[in-house]
């Protein structure tokens, strides 16, 4: 499987070097990365050269990458039933950028991408409907950024005096608790509860 994956690297290198900036086999799997500007006619040529026949769009996922400068991959999974081949497509984007959207090549990136909207908070343009698809109306935030808190900005529950769902701050009920993960086999150096009562048996 990796010896036809790195021909199919090496065809994509050969065919579209306006594209691509990087290839990578590994796990037996092939990851192309190509400009942001090309993303959509490359995908296109994905689709329509005899060679490659992806012809199903699996999925389109973002990963956040705080510290770096252009900040996010966006990330398409394509397979091809013809050659029985997956390949990864992914392009670096900053948090200003605005990512091509491929629903021209693939109509079915219409909710893929609203995800990814919804998660991430990247804008795709050309897209017929881009709105949130997974959290409320009234949301604030993207939840899969990694700076995005893990208790959420609001919380919301349905208040029986108003009859309705209301959002409030989060507000924590208990502290953090801390946990201990000596090995029993060390033995604390503390008093655990309960521990009192066999100083008195003594």
């Amino acid at each position: 499987m990796s010896e036809a994956l790195q021909e199919l690297a090496t065809h994509l290198e050969l065919k579209r070097p306006d594209c691509v900036t990087r290839t990578q086999v590994a796990h037996d799997e092939l990851t192309v990365t190509v400009t942001l500007a090309s993303l959509v006619s490359f995908v296109e040529f994905l689709k329509t050269d005899q060679t490659c026949r992806f012809s199903t769009l699996v999925d389109i996922t973002g990963v956040d990458f705080p510290a770096r400068e252009r900040r996010f991959d966006v990330v398409y999974h394509l397979l091809s039933m013809y050659e029985n081949q997956r390949i990864r497509v992914r392009t670096e984007v900053r948090e200003e950028d605005i990512v091509p959207s491929i629903i021209s090549v693939f109509p079915a990136a219409n909710w893929f991408e609203r995800e990814v909207f919804d998660m991430f908070g990247l804008l795709f343009s050309g897209h017929p409907d881009l709105r949130r698809i997974l959290t409320d109306y009234g949301f604030r935030g993207h939840p899969l950024r990694k700076d995005f808190p893990t208790t959420g900005y609001t919380e919301v529950r349905y208040d029986e005096e108003q009859k309705r769902v209301v959002y409030e701050p989060v507000s924590l009920v208990q502290e953090y608790r801390q946990f201990d993960f000596m090995s029993p086999w060390e033995g604390a150096d503390y008093i655990l509860p309960g521990d009192e009562k066999k100083e008195r048996a003594k």
